[in-house]
């Protein structure tokens, strides 16, 4: 068992404190009961397929189509094995409909199912549960206040929808404005904007990079990274997740082996990292990287889709976190869905590359345009979080969330559960290991009031299966400590307390309320507000009533 603990001489954050993060190996014991259960999971799905062949079992949903028998299959045997008897046996554990916003609370609609998940009925009931599961980070995901007001204005005044690409007839004033918005907030010369953060990565990277280029990825990166690297036609090679030896390692050989057949030197090496990983809760060693960066004279790509707007003392990710100039990030990206409450996402660097994005890239030539409610709900939140709307607002929520992200992941650990990522991560993988109770927290939490999301194969490793809660500004300490029963209620329930490390020296802290010499560190959340102070002899927060 190990708990990777970094304290390093660059990975400090801004306030001076130690770089907590803290990964657990998986116990012999947990991993093989974890491959028992899917092993089980594959005989039984083996079974029912022939059972279902011969006739024996006989469901109208599993039977295909006359019209589509002889179409090609869309996936591999496998994948329709796994899907089939694996994902929908627990299918009521996602895509869960709504009919709220999705705040520190929500609404769900009730529904059944009366043949193992193969379809669903409505019952036309409702739920309200706490909502620990959507990237509702800063809380402007909410159903009235300012950023409302703005968005109806500019709906009034524009309309909800452009009907044409940027480069035509698609750019309005309220997208020039939040683009140069955009640039001043995440301290580089120009930025763009576009509809669809999947698309921001997936559709622009094949521009920026090319055969010629050497891209060094972060194991664990995103989904839409991964695809970006692909279609740009780039060489790419893997580091281990946050390992800074194995970056060098790489990045000394794209220096001198050069491309892979002809050994001649690459035109550009890129390094491509996130701020926050949103399946670990890790946080990118930003510090150590940008000296990699100028020692191998490499280029930086900065996902900060997690991290823009949760992390740093005025919200501004990951460089703000650590105290980075921004102009050492050479490409920064990041989305409007998690911390302003919005969709889309944006480009930022240069005034040249902004440029040359903007002519060139798919996205921006043939991709839909953001509407101007959309850009006016990033404007406002944007506004509200650099103070400049709603003073004091934006400081509040940014110290809630830092308050809410400790004092959750504090009573995980002293729970005795297994719990991933980084103290300041408003992301936190809560991990489970086994495929049944995986599915029975998720329904366990739901039966008690909680919303949570669970995440296994083959979006994780086949032993890291996880729930992952999102912690909010909007959370109240009531709403954190309800929930914190109701994890504690099922952990015990299903065993889920596991851990052989001791708590963490900071949880105690948050688990007593005090410091050492008695100072109170809880946030009573009275009215909402929550006031964050310094002692002048040492790095401990002092939180009291504002």
């Amino acid at each position: 068992m190990v708990s990777h603990i970094k304290t390093t001489l660059y990975a400090k954050p801004r306030t001076g404190e130690p770089f907590y993060e803290c990964f657990e190996e998986i116990s012999l014991k947990n991993a093989v009961l974890t491959y028992m259960s899917f092993l089980i999971l594959n005989l039984l799905g083996r079974l029912q397929d022939f059972l279902r062949k011969h006739g024996i079992l006989d469901n109208p949903a599993y039977k295909e189509s006359e019209l589509t028998k002889s179409f090609v299959p869309l996936y591999s045997d496998y994948e329709a094995f796994y899907t089939r008897n694996v994902y929908r046996r627990a299918r009521d554990c996602w895509n869960r409909p709504i009919c709220s916003p999705p705040g520190p609370e929500m609404v769900l609609m009730d529904r059944v199912s009366y043949d193992s998940c193969w379809t669903f009925q409505m019952t036309n009931t409702t739920s309200k549960v706490l909502n620990f599961g959507s990237y509702n980070y800063l809380g402007f995901a909410e159903p009235s206040g300012p950023c409302i007001d703005s968005d109806i204005k500019s709906i009034e005044k524009y309309g909800l929808g452009i009907a044409s690409p940027r480069l035509e007839a698609g750019t309005l004033d309220i997208h020039l404005e939040l683009e140069n918005l955009v640039a001043e907030f995440v301290g580089q010369e120009a930025a763009i904007v576009f509809g669809m953060g999947f698309a921001t990565n997936a559709l622009n990277m094949p521009r920026v990079f090319d055969k010629n280029s050497c891209i060094i990825s972060d194991e664990l990166n995103h989904t839409s990274l991964i695809l970006g690297c692909r279609l740009s036609g780039a060489t790419v090679r893997r580091f281990k997740h946050n390992d800074m030896h194995d970056l060098e390692k790489c990045l000394k050989e794209a220096v001198v082996y050069g491309r892979p057949r002809s050994r001649r030197p690459f035109s550009r090496i890129f390094i491509i990292v996130e701020g926050i990983y949103s399946m670990e809760g890790s946080i990118a060693h930003m510090p150590e990287i940008i000296a990699l960066k100028k020692k191998y004279k490499a280029y930086v790509y900065l996902d900060e889709a997690h991290s823009i707007g949760a992390l740093g003392p005025s919200g501004r990710g990951i460089v703000d976190y650590f105290g980075i100039d921004p102009k050492d990030i050479d490409i920064a990206m990041g989305t409007f869905t998690k911390s302003f409450g919005s969709s889309g996402g944006y480009l930022a660097g240069s005034k040249r590359f902004i440029d040359y994005v903007r002519t060139e890239s798919y996205s921006s030539i043939y991709g839909g345009t953001m509407p101007a409610p959309v850009c006016q709900q990033i404007i406002t939140s944007m506004k509200i979080i650099m103070g400049r709307e709603c003073p004091g607002e934006g400081e509040r929520r940014l110290k809630q969330l830092a308050w809410n992200t400790r004092y959750f992941r504090a009573h995980l650990h002293q729970m005795g559960l297994i719990v991933f990522g980084n103290r300041d991560s408003p992301v936190i993988p809560l991990i489970l290991y086994m495929p049944g109770k995986l599915i029975a927290f998720s329904r366990l939490c739901l039966e008690r009031g909680l919303g949570v999301v669970v995440v296994g194969f083959p979006a994780t490793a086949l032993l890291a299966s996880r729930c992952r809660f999102c912690i909010s500004a909007g959370h109240t300490k009531e709403m954190l400590d309800k929930a914190l029963a109701v994890i504690k209620e099922v952990a015990d329930e299903l065993h889920l307390n596991c851990s052989k490390l001791p708590p963490p020296y900071w949880s105690n802290v948050y688990l007593k309320g005090k410091t050492a010499n008695g100072t109170i560190t809880k946030c009573p959340l009275q009215n909402g507000h929550c006031a964050v102070e310094r002692k002048e002899n040492g790095d401990t927060d002092i939180r009291k009533r504002a």
